[in-house]
């Protein structure tokens, strides 16, 4: 009789501190468990410091779309180096897909965004916006759109913002309904259609908003949709919750435009964000003087 193996459920337990995720790899703790992958702190024997691995999940590591996005995300990060990008260190192939990355300092600004109880100042936000439009600007200039930008996949490091998650990370291209985070996705990504740079306009518009109000621009839902058209159910007024100057709402804003050809260029957007930080610290030094 042939023994047939055993499938991995869902719940199975991620690996425990100690335990080896890969020759050279021990696992420091279980980080996070999302749909598709688990993300370990582990020690790398070979650097001899703390890395972060992307590993399948028990259940996922079978699926043949799991592995793929993993060593496609691997490969494309170890192709770039950009300050704002998280780095890859290594791909491991076999026998199961790995990731080892960079370990960042920080938190998500998300985390950062809840956690304070008291807002952003608004140069650290429109310095929030300069670092991301720099990181999506190079990624554009290599042929990708990242597609889910949101303030869970930006890590706050003393000042210095860093872009990870490239997982579902693609050419300019036409998709399916759907793709990305729901309450942070542009229109074309909610109905399905033609997504490029303006799609992570859309992206940095939406952290943007988050980083200023502490909600997202469309509330938990995002954008609705009724019979195939998107609904829009907020309308993303950053005024109407937060007192700031019309430069910067305006920079913002322009970035949730429903008609992804009247969203800014992303070094139009980038320009508008210096502008701001340049006016406002020459007012600061003015007032000193």
């Amino acid at each position: 009789m042939t023994a047939t193996a055993t499938p991995a459920r869902a719940d199975q337990a991620p690996l425990a501190q100690g335990d080896r995720l890969a020759r050279g790899y021990e696992v420091i703790a279980h980080l996070r468990r999302g749909r598709d992958l688990d993300v370990y702190d582990v020690w790398s024997e070979e650097r001899d410091c703390r890395c972060i691995a992307k590993a399948a999940r028990p259940d996922r590591r079978a699926s043949k779309s799991t592995r793929r996005r993993l060593r496609s995300e691997g490969r494309l990060l170890l192709s770039l180096a950009h300050p704002h990008i998280v780095r890859a260190y290594e791909l491991i192939d076999r026998p199961d897909p790995i990731v080892v990355l960079e370990t960042i300092d920080g938190e998500t600004v998300d985390h950062l965004v809840h956690r304070r109880r008291q807002r952003l100042p608004l140069v650290d936000i429109a310095y929030l916006g300069m670092h991301l439009c720099s990181a999506v600007q190079f990624l554009h200039r290599n042929g990708i759109v990242h597609v889910d930008l949101k303030p869970s996949n930006v890590i706050s490091d003393f000042g210095q913002a860093k872009l990870i998650d490239l997982s579902i990370a693609r050419a300019p291209q036409r998709v399916p309904p759907g793709i990305g985070t729901r309450k942070y996705m542009a229109p074309e990504q909610v109905e399905g259609g033609e997504i490029g740079p303006h799609t992570d306009v859309w992206g940095i518009g939406a952290v943007l908003f988050e980083a200023a109000t502490g909600a997202p621009p469309f509330g938990e839902s995002g954008i609705q949709t009724l019979n195939g058209s998107a609904r829009w159910s907020v309308s993303p007024s950053v005024r109407s919750q937060r007192r700031m100057p019309s430069d910067l709402v305006t920079a913002i804003e322009g970035c949730l435009e429903p008609d992804a050809a009247a969203r800014p260029q992303v070094m139009e957007l980038s320009r508008r964000l210096d502008g701001f930080v340049e006016s406002r610290l020459g007012a600061e030094l003015n007032t000193g003087a």
